[in-house]
Parts: C-alpha cells; sequence; structure tokens
C-alpha cells in the first residue's frame, strides 16, 4: 500500500504543479503568446518553479498519507490524488483515441 501511497502522491503533486503553472500562463496575453503547439504544455515542465512547486505538493501528500485521522487522510489525500490522477488518465486516453482514430480516418 506503501508503494500506491507514493504513486499516487508523485503523479498527482507534478500534474497540480503542471496545472497551476500552465493555468496563469494559458490565458493571459492570448495575442502576446511566444510559444506555439505543443511546447504550450511542454515549457513548464523546464522551469525551476515547476519542481519546486511539485517536490512541495509531493511532500504534503506524502505527509497527509501518514495522518493518523482518517477524515483527514481521505478528506486531504485520497481525494486529491486519485481525482487528478483518473482525470489526467482519462484526458490521455482521449487524446490517444481521438489521435488514432483522426489517423484511421485520414487513411481511407
Amino acid at each position: 500500500m506503501n508503494y500506491v501511497k507514493a504513486i499516487l502522491s508523485g503523479l498527482a503533486a507534478i500534474f497540480l504543479a503542471w496545472i497551476v503553472i500552465l493555468w496563469p500562463s494559458a490565458f493571459r496575453g492570448i495575442s502576446e503568446q511566444k510559444a506555439t503547439g505543443l511546447s504550450v504544455f511542454v515549457a513548464p515542465v523546464f522551469s525551476p518553479l515547476f519542481w519546486f512547486l511539485a517536490v512541495l505538493l509531493l511532500a504534503l501528500f506524502v505527509a497527509v498519507s501518514r495522518v493518523g485521522n482518517k477524515f483527514l487522510r481521505v478528506l486531504l489525500f485520497w481525494i486529491p490524488t486519485v481525482s487528478v490522477s483518473t482525470l489526467v488518465v482519462g484526458i490521455v486516453a482521449l487524446l490517444t483515441y481521438a489521435f488514432i482514430h483522426l489517423k484511421h480516418l485520414s487513411g481511407r
């Protein structure tokens, strides 16, 4: 169970840090875009702030996963980590399905 908690903590920390870094910059100054295509989504990964935030969130999730109070552990660990991980896996699966389906349609 400790491995599951560690993996969920790591995934949720990375995805939440990515969302926190990407969200304000994605909609600020749309006419002033410097990056195009997928680089808009990949650029935050190379930021030191992203990794600092990811490590901070990872430490927070690991600490909360060890809390003795079951209600707090469910509220502050299980709900955020499982929901973020499920959301991201669902989006990736949807995009993969769309990519495969569109590639198949263009091959006709």
